[in-house]
């Protein structure tokens, strides 16, 4: 996952000096927009924030059961090990060996199934946003729309490449409740918004 980030950094960084290098007598415009502090300051992301942590918190409830029964299990068996033959002794480790498996495909799972959860429960704001972008992108006659994580540099003196964060942020009739280019710290780093983009997004 980490090498898909990379290259899809890699790749949206080719597009910006692709774009802006290309015909610069058509004065081309980039935009880039803060996609996570629109998306915290969405109606409706408090409550998916809510409903995740419940459904977190009860899979990890569940969780810990099993590992309680398990490790239950193994001081059983250190308790009564000295009292097995050899053969009852190796069976038992094989019992444990194999619940140890289970419980270890059970956590990969349910952490599946959050995954899942979460990515159905943000795709109406999700779809929402790019909408958003995709009107701003219009509406500005940009060439393309970047996030702002992949953007290593920004002349602020050029007006070739904009911010339009808070313009998408107005398009969905909403204020900002961070300021752009800040950490969020209630938005999962693992769910990282759709490429925006009008004409071409990345």
């Amino acid at each position: 996952m980490a090498m898909s980030k990379q290259l899809s950094r890699v790749l949206s960084l080719l597009l910006l000096v692709a774009a802006v290098a290309v015909a610069p007598a058509q004065a081309q415009r980039i935009g880039y927009v803060d996609q996570r502090a629109v998306l915290v300051s969405m109606p409706g992301m408090q409550d998916v924030q809510q409903q995740m942590q419940q459904a977190m918190k009860k899979q990890q409830r569940q969780l810990q059961q099993q590992r309680q029964q398990f490790q239950k299990r193994v001081q059983q068996f250190q308790q009564q090990q000295s009292l097995l033959d050899d053969s009852a002794r190796a069976e038992r480790q094989r019992e444990l060996q194999e619940r140890q498996r289970e419980l270890q495909q059970s956590t990969q799972e349910r952490q599946r199934q959050m995954q899942q959860q979460r990515q159905k429960m943000m795709q109406p704001l999700l779809e929402k946003l790019q909408g958003a972008i995709d009107q701003v992108a219009a509406q500005q006659e940009l060439e393309a729309v970047l996030r702002r994580e992949v953007l290593l540099y920004d002349d602020q003196t050029s007006d070739r490449v904009v911010d339009i964060t808070r313009d998408v942020a107005s398009e969905l009739g909403i204020s900002l409740s961070q300021t752009p280019g800040e950490p969020s710290p209630t938005l999962d780093q693992n769910q990282t918004p759709p490429a925006g983009g009008g004409g071409g997004g990345q």
